[in-house]
């Protein structure tokens, strides 16, 4: 069964080695690798330069955004199943896609899904946050509570036929996918008790806040679009 992981990155000098290394570095073999980058400026074209031999398929053009480069990977990938890794994370642990593959060759299951979690980039051996997906059911979608995106694994199959991420959100869109794969398309999928991925995150800012602000209001926007009755007081609460 064969892998297909998709790396977007712009401007990310500082993270992209750990990320690339932390792909190539799993103990399961048949991964196809795919970076998606935009233009950088930055060295980060001269960092994945030096990984290219072990990148199955590596761009770099200008992009619509973060969800335009992220369906240009799906589109490329041959993969049975499809995940993502973003250019400031790392796989918890060399054997995370062994473990995922094992799940979908024992079970007939469509996609799987876990835990994440977050450190700061200045401690990277403190963990301050961990996102468990566990309490997850696609009812909770009217709430705004989703699983773990960077733990999603779905089969290839499925981008096709249910289409990909809509380019038209500017940070809910994997919010959108998510409800239309596991929710209104009922795709069966298994929960995992185990963290996929670690993350960088920093302090709160007023950026931070706005971006709260106008990913609740996609989130609406998503569950309007796929018939999930919800309001404002539903997601804040």
């Amino acid at each position: 069964m064969k892998v297909s992981i998709i790396t977007v990155v712009h401007n990310n000098a500082s993270t992209i080695k750990n990320a690339i290394e932390s792909v190539i570095n799993q103990s399961y073999q048949n991964i196809e690798y795919i970076v998606v980058d935009g233009a950088s400026t930055d060295g980060t074209i001269e960092i994945i330069n030096n990984y290219k031999h072990l990148i199955a398929h590596f761009i770099s053009e200008p992009d619509a955004g973060i969800y335009n480069a992220i369906n240009k990977g799906i589109k490329l990938a041959t993969g049975d199943i499809v995940g993502i890794l973003n250019s400031d994370d790392f796989f918890c642990s060399k054997n995370i896609i062994e473990k995922v593959v094992n799940e979908f060759l024992k079970d007939n299951i469509d996609a799987v899904y876990g835990d994440v979690q977050f450190i700061n980039p200045n401690n990277e051996n403190k963990i301050i946050r961990y996102y468990s997906s566990k309490r997850f059911k696609p009812s909770m979608f009217k709430y705004g509570f989703m699983p773990a995106h960077p733990s999603f694994y779905a089969k290839r199959s499925f981008f096709n036929e249910l289409g990909y991420y809509k380019e038209t959100y500017k940070i809910g869109a994997d919010f959108e996918l998510l409800l239309r794969f596991l929710l209104k398309n009922n795709l069966n999928a298994k929960y995992l008790e185990m963290s996929f991925v670690t993350m960088r995150t920093g302090g709160i800012s007023n950026r931070s806040y706005k971006s709260n602000l106008l990913l609740n209001k996609e989130i609406l926007q998503a569950c309007r679009e796929n018939n999930v009755k919800t309001n404002l007081i539903n997601i804040y609460s």
